[in-house]
């Protein structure tokens, strides 16, 4: 099984590059961005793309995202530290084939890679439960239940592509508290920049266009 890493992480590249030795695979590439992810993931064409989330610049959704669309022919085994059912959800609709959380045991991640590895899904025990009940539409109200209101209507408007001047006069707030309102959704969202909170936020249904108002771009 050929694999690429990606993770922003050396110590913990190192760690899983031999893990994945131990477990037969031959890791072919390492990445520490979401865009030498992609590059290399075109290039290489490994068997797996083993995916942290959280990296600087393109996101780790995004980058499954662009992997899955350039070659859906490879698996995306997604490994992080996230474990809120908004992330796990955007994930698969991203199309990564499997979801563990880092900390996984070595058993856990070799029956992940297998199954991705032949086109099969596989997500961790402990948030299979609240996968099926998100799929279900039960988080649907609340997409992002790690936000406040105000910061979810915050991010609806930023997926609109409204600037934070345009927000303000929405909400009638101060551009200042717009401002610490997007910094604190980057934080909970687990992303470094408004463009990786955007492309969550469509993923969970908000930015959509309101009855007769035109769609922007972005």
């Amino acid at each position: 099984m050929r694999v690429l890493i990606c993770d922003d992480h050396p110590v913990f590249r190192d760690g899983l590059r031999l893990l994945l030795g131990e477990l037969g695979a031959e890791v072919v590439g390492e990445s520490a961005t979401g865009e030498e992810a992609v590059d290399a993931a075109i290039e290489l064409l490994p068997d797996v793309v083993v995916m942290d989330l959280h990296l600087p610049g393109l996101s780790g959704i995004e980058a499954t995202r662009a992997i899955r669309t350039a070659q859906p022919g490879i698996g995306v085994l997604v490994l992080t530290m996230l474990d809120d059912d908004t992330t796990l959800l955007a994930a698969l609709r991203a199309g990564a084939n499997g979801y563990l959380l880092k900390g996984a045991g070595h058993a856990d991640v070799g029956r992940a890679l297998a199954a991705v590895a032949n086109g099969d899904m596989m997500v961790a025990a402990e948030v299979a439960q609240r996968l099926r009940a998100g799929l279900d539409g039960a988080h649907a109200a609340t997409p992002f239940p790690q936000l406040s209101r105000r910061e979810q209507e915050v991010l609806d408007l930023v997926a609109r592509g409204r600037s934070n001047e345009q927000i303000a006069r929405a909400l009638f707030l101060s551009v200042k508290t717009v401002r610490n309102n997007v910094s604190a959704i980057l934080t909970k969202l687990g992303v470094d920049n408004r463009a990786a909170a955007v492309a969550l936020a469509r993923d969970g249904g908000l930015g959509r266009p309101l009855p007769g108002e035109m769609p922007r771009p972005g």
